[in-house]
């Protein structure tokens, strides 16, 4: 017989019986976790864990450097966006998204065009990187890119980015099929000496 679990106003949860003795056992957590989480499995079956929906990277400051990197993104990750508030270089290279595995970052066979448009219009399609058309040195994005898993270790990235310097918007579709399981993200330029002079960055895996 299947357990019922009975809650208010005659609501109740339904649990099946198990298939055979000793088998399907379900392990709660010690704690009661935090504000807002989730009960979700965890990393080894039969356990359970308290965990957030939507789990947030730690911010970085876009001010220096040629590469911004993200790592330890986790094996069940299937969606990732990564987040611009006033990004600027120096320079008039694109700027570009980078995906990779535990064996580095991946500059080959991306897939997919950028655009801006506005003020200036201009449109290129990039395959060594996600490219984000910049076209100034005073380009100031501001905006995301979802990173989305379509399966076998083929990602979508589309993304909308607005000019704060201008009035331009700045838009993209791409895709890439990576060697091995995604776990790390790079935010660079396309030549690899601009650097990076004003603005945030974060990302977010889910």
């Amino acid at each position: 017989m299947p357990l019922r679990v009975q809650g208010a106003s005659g609501i109740y949860t339904e649990i099946a019986a198990a298939a055979s003795a000793n088998n399907n056992q379900i392990v709660l957590p010690a704690g009661n976790g935090s504000a807002y989480q989730i009960l979700r499995n965890g990393g080894t079956a039969g356990t359970t864990e308290f965990a957030d929906k939507i789990v947030s990277g730690t911010a970085q400051n876009s001010t220096s450097g040629t590469s911004i990197d993200f790592t330890g993104i986790p094996a069940w990750a299937k969606r990732l966006t990564v987040m611009f508030s006033g990004v600027s270089t120096n320079g008039t290279s694109n700027m570009m998204i980078r995906l990779g595995t535990s064996g580095g970052i991946e500059a080959t066979g991306y897939a997919g065009c950028s655009s801006q448009n506005g003020t200036v219009n201009s449109a290129q399609n990039d395959t060594t990187g996600v490219g984000i058309r910049v076209a100034s040195s005073s380009a100031t994005l501001h905006g995301s890119a979802v990173i989305c898993l379509i399966g076998s270790n083929i990602w979508t990235v589309s993304y909308n980015f607005g000019r704060s310097d201008a009035a331009d918007m700045v838009l993209g579709g791409f895709s890439k099929t990576l060697s091995g399981t995604l776990d790390r993200v790079r935010i660079t330029t396309a030549n690899g000496t601009d650097t990076f002079d004003a603005g945030i960055i974060n990302i977010l895996h889910e």
